[in-house]
């Protein structure tokens, strides 16, 4: 069997990349070699110059990728592309091709994964603490040559290690998972994720949060991820090294789940759901002359909202038009503030409650039928939905248009009264996103 050790130095952002490095081995001896700094043909960043000392001067006159292509598939024709971390190497390198219009494909070898296979019990897989606890010098760590040079030595030692035919038998077979996984994610890990509805997180060493997902099938979608060959998600899968997950029982439940489970801990891959947006309620009180007002604020500083916002343009708008259509006065909408009478430039229906012209009674009968109409537009909602398992119901509770939560029943239990989904309730957050999420729902009910 003939192998290829490979690795790659990249721009970072764009995985352009800036070196390669390509040891040809048979199993006991490197029968040839191909290294070359690469032309990436676009700024290589300080940072990764201060990581690798290759600086933007140094591949000015190097080859670009495609005058290289020819011997890169040459010398790894015919062999089993062996990198460590290799999902990275592997897409940045058939990312390349593909870029000139060729198609690459090669069995490949992950010499992390071998390694936490065949020499279990080390506290990191990293290619310099591992090469460190192997006593396995690097000379030039962080360069292409230096890093494939280190990889042929852990390589090797893989293949002395007891059980390795079998282990590597086992990682080549075309329905292994193990070609697939990220490198420093155990396969148990994995093969406890359950083919049901749920939410996902993604951790890094560290155990830090990093990515959160929803789906109706948590392991399909959660393998997914490692078959995507975009930048973010082989950056996301290079640092995962956990995968948590909470079941849902349905779609809809998973979706709130996941809303709430963002915005509490902000992982940096995700970017829908992060803001907290501010909210805006409509109340109403009585002035000491008796008239009602109509007035809007944050939700935090609005006592027994009426209606709620997300947008204070929305909440303005809902005020103005609810002010046309049951004649109302601006002033007293507050849609006009500081003012001794209105005079809005938009808005002409007020019967003169804000000058003495109307009686004060007259008004508050018109105010009353559009607070009377804000409560008939609010919903009092219980959605029911699947549970975690076949003795369980889920249900998703909304009053006065706010969503106060999800929850779990036990179907041998009795509920008559809304009042008793209470004690079953998971309270969550209103806000926006979860708006637009029952929105959807509602519309199809």
């Amino acid at each position: 069997m003939m192998y290829t050790i490979i690795d790659i130095e990249t721009t970072g952002k764009g995985n352009k990349i800036t070196e390669i490095s390509i040891f040809k081995y048979d199993g006991t001896q490197i029968i040839e070699e191909f290294t070359s700094l690469v032309n990436p043909e676009i700024f290589i960043p300080v940072y990764i110059t201060s990581l690798t000392g290759i600086d933007n001067a140094m591949v000015a006159n190097a080859p670009t990728f495609s005058e290289i292509a020819k011997d890169i598939l040459a010398i790894t024709e015919d062999t089993i592309f062996v990198a460590h971390s290799v999902n990275f190497d592997y897409n940045i390198i058939r990312n390349e091709f593909k870029n000139i219009d060729i198609d690459f494909r090669r069995k490949k070898l992950c010499t992390v994964r071998l390694s936490r296979k065949l020499i279990p019990g080390h506290k990191s897989y990293s290619l310099g603490k591992i090469c460190k606890a192997l006593n396995i010098d690097i000379n030039g760590r962080h360069r292409a040559r230096g890093d494939a040079e280190a990889t042929v030595i852990l390589f090797k030692k893989l293949l002395d290690t007891e059980n390795a035919e079998t282990v590597f038998n086992d990682f080549l077979k075309k329905h292994s998972k193990e070609g697939t996984l990220p490198p420093h994610l155990p396969s148990a890990v994995f093969n406890k994720i359950p083919s049901k509805a749920g939410i996902y997180y993604f951790k890094n060493k560290k155990g830090k949060i990093i990515y959160i997902g929803k789906a109706k099938d948590l392991k399909k979608r959660v393998l997914g991820h490692f078959y995507n060959k975009t930048e973010k998600e082989l950056n996301l899968c290079r640092e995962t090294a956990d995968i948590d997950f909470e079941l849902s029982g349905s779609e809809l439940i998973a979706f709130l789940m996941e809303d709430a489970a963002i915005k509490q801990h902000f992982p940096e891959y995700n970017q829908a759901s992060k803001r907290n947006t501010k909210a805006y309620g409509i109340s109403m009180f009585e002035d000491r002359n008796g008239i009602i007002h109509l007035v809007y604020n944050t939700l935090k500083a609005t006592p027994n909202p009426l209606f709620i916002f997300y947008n204070i343009t929305d909440c303005r708008q809902f005020l103005e038009r609810l002010c046309t259509q049951f004649e109302l006065c601006p002033k007293y909408c507050h849609l006009q503030e500081g003012v001794t009478h209105c005079s809005h430039y938009k808005i002409k229906t007020c019967h003169g409650i804000c000058i003495e012209k109307e009686a004060t009674n007259k008004y508050n009968e018109r105010v009353q039928k559009g607070i009377k109409y804000m409560l008939e537009k609010s919903k009092n909602l219980v959605i029911k939905e699947k549970g975690r398992h076949s003795k369980e119901e889920a249900f998703v509770l909304i009053e006065n248009n706010i969503y106060l939560g999800y929850g779990f029943i036990d179907k041998s239990e009795q509920v008559t009264v809304r009042e008793t989904l209470e004690n079953y309730l998971i309270p969550q957050k209103d806000n926006v996103d979860v708006q637009k999420i029952l929105r959807r729902v509602s519309l199809a009910l």
